[in-house]
């Protein structure tokens, strides 16, 4: 029996996915492992229009969803993991595959199965609407010995029309993490080319869409409901979602070891990790040892609560090797953070980026996420957002998204009843409006203009859905100044997680980052209010 997994996505990082992946091969040895990248995030298109390429439009082509059906549609089950984002090509490569070879028995794994499965058990025969491991790891035995799987959890069927929905398995524990094979990384995998169909993945595809960095998750849980947000999903499934799970440290550290041993120019490792500074402090200070004393590059956390900022926890991951952080804000307004169930007690942000903005000098700018665009926005919510960034700590750098609307979530629940209409996640969420609010936000971090100019630019600042005058040049050219900021700052510490290409590369293989990172990286002295043994 062949089985394909394939990943349909904007990079190569897909944790999730090769996690599956990897777990499939311990138990199946007759596995590809594929990757579908139509958009690269990296490329100058994405990053200076914040929209995907027209190259994109290429891969939705009549033409090309043949030429990935015909190569999947030659196995005898195809494993597809995609987000809503791609959930539309997913199925119309799923409608090829079945025209190609209608006995193919097709799973539809990811984040959209789990936030909308209504929508994707139309299209496949089973899809996994909850933590894959396990469930998987039965569903797949089951399967390959022609036993009945139909009663696996954390499964829904699709049996010749009718929908089996089968219930939810209990979250996986620490100890079953500790037990689960490596993600799958650089072994053998395939990616898809226009010119020649899927081939073997290189380190050069790595460098164009991973650049130096590898991606991970330590920690899987989220205690906060943000309305938005697809773990508010998770958390309906099982209110234990908000407890946070973890293998051990010398889990991570191997698992890291091992991706380093396969690309040797690994330099950066980012931590995707929903809540990060909600683990303890004296398993961060393991970590922080072992990382000083095992791998001892720069790392990356992302996904910071404002509530969940600690100082203790900072200064020890600064002393282990942590360079840049992000943390969400997503507004400065009380009322936006109210109607997205965000955690916000009073002072908490202010506190947050002051006790950020001391380490600076320590790592790059922390990034702030901030969602613009939201239909409900009065005009004092952006003037609170704006004044909040006026008086935040420099220097800073923002990740500003466009609000989109995932289905199925809180937040679109919550518009329908208000009759009020947004663009859904598959129409993308980086574009924002070239409006007068959002020019200001590219450029709070670049420039802070003296007070009386700021209040008096405020004046013109409107909600998205007040009619207004737009300026998409004015735009570009602000979000070009901001990008190149930015790239000056990751410099300034060679770090190469946000610029993809050759250059990166080169610069390891003279030795030139090894040796300014241990030359140049100021690394802060250890805390003396934590017990670390050197």
């Amino acid at each position: 029996m062949k089985i394909i997994f394939v990943c349909l996505g904007s990079d190569l990082n897909a944790i999730g996915f090769r996690k599956m992946a990897s777990l499939a091969k311990s138990i199946h040895d007759n596995i590809e492992v594929c990757y579908i990248v139509p958009h690269n995030r990296l490329s100058l298109t994405s990053i200076l229009f914040k929209q995907v390429s027209k190259e994109s439009n290429k891969y939705e082509s009549v033409e090309m969803i043949n030429k990935i059906a015909q190569s999947l549609a030659r196995s005898e089950m195809v494993c597809i993991s995609s987000m809503t984002l791609f959930s539309e090509y997913t199925k119309k490569i799923i409608k090829a595959i079945r025209i190609i070879n209608p006995k193919i028995y097709i799973v539809w794994g990811g984040i959209h199965p789990i936030v909308y499965p209504e929508d994707a058990i139309i299209s496949a025969d089973a899809i996994c609407t909850g933590e894959g491991e396990n469930a998987f790891r039965e569903f797949l035995t089951l399967y390959k010995n022609n036993e009945d799987f139909s009663n696996v959890r954390n499964f829904w069927f699709n049996i010749n029309g009718q929908i089996k929905k089968n219930i939810f398995s209990p979250l996986q524990s620490p100890a079953e993490m500790e037990q689960f094979p490596f993600p799958l990384y650089g072994e053998g995998e395939q990616i898809f080319t226009q010119k020649s169909g899927f081939i073997p993945l290189q380190i050069s595809d790595y460098l164009s869409i991973n650049n130096l960095s590898y991606r991970t998750v330590w920690s899987i849980g989220c205690p906060n409901k943000c309305i938005y947000c697809s773990n508010s999903k998770f958390l309906n499934n099982d209110i234990n979602y908000s407890k946070i799970r973890y293998p051990s440290v010398d889990y991570i550290i191997k698992e890291i070891k091992n991706a380093i041993r396969i690309h040797p120019h690994i330099s950066n490792v980012c931590f995707a990790d929903d809540s990060f500074m909600t683990i303890p402090l004296n398993v961060i200070e393991e970590f922080a040892k072992q990382w000083k004393e095992q791998i001892n590059i720069p790392f990356y956390v992302g996904g910071l609560f404002p509530i969940h900022v600690n100082r203790d926890k900072i200064e020890v991951l600064l002393w282990a090797g942590m360079n840049r952080v992000r943390m969400g804000i997503q507004s400065g307004s009380d009322r936006i953070l109210k109607f997205y169930k965000r955690p916000n007690p009073p002072g908490s942000i202010k506190k947050a980026v002051i006790i950020l903005g001391d380490y600076t000098k320590y790592m790059i700018p922390p990034a702030y996420d901030i969602i613009v665009d939201n239909p409900i926005e009065e005009t004092k919510d952006l003037i609170d957002t704006l004044k909040l960034m006026y008086e935040m700590p420099r220097p800073y750098t923002f990740q500003v998204y466009s609000l989109a609307i995932m289905p199925n979530t809180e937040l679109s629940e919550e518009f329908t009843r208000l009759g009020i209409k947004c663009k859904t996640i598959d129409q993308g969420y980086q574009a924002v409006f070239p409006i007068i609010s959002n020019i200001l936000i590219y450029l709070m971090p670049i420039i802070k203009p003296p007070r009386a100019l700021f209040n008096f630019l405020l004046k013109y600042v409107k909600p998205c859905s007040v009619p207004q005058a737009k300026f998409p040049i004015l735009l570009f050219i602000v979000r070009a100044l901001f990008f190149i900021d930015r790239g000056i700052a990751h410099l300034r510490f060679m770090d190469f997680s946000l610029m993809q290409g050759q250059i990166g590369y080169i610069l390891w293989k003279l030795g030139i980052i090894g040796f300014y990172h241990k030359r140049f990286f100021k690394s802060r002295p250890i805390p003396n209010t934590v017990k670390i043994k050197v």
